[in-house]
């Protein structure tokens, strides 16, 4: 996998928000790029699995918000695993972060990905070549 950007959650979720309308634009700009750059941006099943949930809780039906997930999954997908989970305690141990975001910081790394693109973590910080960007600042 080689993508350029990772997308954490919180991204695709502000492509479905329309009470945030200049970050549903930065997010929705960032999500025709996966659609139209097959291979260019990478996400994870922890993002698929916090969209499906967040997507629900904020009112989406089970069946839309897993084809939504469904769609999502024809691009670049790293899956959980325990190398992945290992890779992560590293992450965490190394740079003081919660374990879900090393697993979304892993991730990246695994997709092959340069950019993070995130809202949680410190922008523009660079995390042993995978550097975290806010699309919103």
């Amino acid at each position: 996998m080689s993508a350029s950007k990772f997308l954490d959650t919180n991204i695709l979720l502000y492509a479905y928000d329309r009470d945030a309308p200049a970050k549903r634009d930065a997010a929705l700009r960032l999500v025709e790029r996966g659609w139209s750059s097959p291979g260019d941006v990478a996400i994870s099943v922890q993002v698929l699995q916090e969209l499906h949930v967040n997507l629900v809780k904020r009112g989406v039906s089970q069946g839309d918000a897993g084809q939504v997930v469904r769609d999502f999954s024809l691009w670049p997908v790293v899956g959980n695993s325990l190398a992945l989970l290992l890779s992560a305690l590293d992450e965490q141990a190394r740079w003081k972060i919660s374990l879900w975001d090393a697993l979304i910081l892993a991730a990246a790394r695994a997709s092959g990905a340069s950019e993070l693109v995130t809202e949680d973590l410190n922008p523009g910080q660079d995390y042993g070549g995978v550097r975290a960007v806010d699309p919103f600042r």
